[in-house]
């Protein structure tokens, strides 16, 4: 019966290394960081894009207005335009295109340059991306090796577990595994020394005396914490 304790206490242990890996943790944390670099990442790209056709329309508005104002000016060059009202209503068309023009290329460097800073923030999220990407990788890894050796070793717990639990009559079996479940994982302790390993209270005289007049094949419960009771040769009875 000891046996079969020691032997669900390592199976227990093998479960919970396994389930409390630290890098299970820092998996979970990794992964939520994750996500919101993507979602920043995301976000940062509708801006960049969202800029970059902002920059394109006014690069065309900007071409547009300089093809003109070459246009109208080679006109006034070559002497095409002789009425002087006319001409002169050209001249005051090119001052007013000069200025539109003056104020999109204003406009032009300022979405240029939120270009580049948003570009830049989008450049460090996929930066660290792929820096999150490169950790989780390696974490899961190492989780994945440490939970083969525990698997294995798992396995051969519960394969020496096997035999030694078919070896015990049903009810005592049934007894003790119902016991592991209400005593934290512990359903039989030894008694050494007067004493109850799975509460840790000494035997008062009287039930001593009656664990020694009980027969070999009898099972004893423990009065305080009724795991079942395995006498040893350290029992001090």
């Amino acid at each position: 019966m000891l046996d079969l304790q020691e032997l669900d206490a390592k199976a227990d242990l093998l479960r919970h290394q396994r389930s409390h890996l630290p890098e299970l943790a820092e998996i979970e944390q990794l992964r939520t960081t994750r996500t919101d670099l993507d979602n920043r990442a995301r976000d940062a790209q509708i801006v960049v894009d969202d800029l970059t056709e902002e920059q394109s329309k006014i690069d065309a508005d900007v071409e547009q207005g300089r093809t003109r104002r070459t246009r109208d000016q080679e006109r006034i060059d070559r002497g095409e335009i002789a009425n002087p009202k006319d001409l002169q209503h050209m001249l005051s068309e090119l001052e007013s295109l000069q200025r539109r023009i003056g104020t999109l290329e204003d406009q032009e460097l300022e979405v240029m340059e939120q270009v580049e800073t948003a570009q830049r923030e989008l450049d460090a999220l996929t930066v660290q991306l792929t820096e999150a990407d490169a950790r989780l990788a390696t974490l899961s890894g190492s989780r994945d090796e440490k939970v083969a050796e525990i698997d294995a070793e798992l396995e051969r717990v519960v394969g020496e577990r096997a035999p030694i639990a078919a070896g015990l009559p049903d009810d005592l079996l049934a007894l003790y595994d119902k016991l592991r479940v209400q005593k934290g994982g512990v359903g039989a302790a030894a008694l050494r020394a007067r004493t109850c390993e799975g509460c840790h209270i000494s035997i008062d005289p009287a039930e001593l005396a009656q664990i020694k007049a009980a027969g070999s094949d009898q099972v004893i419960r423990c009065e305080e914490c009724q795991r079942i009771l395995v006498r040893t040769a350290e029992s001090g009875l």
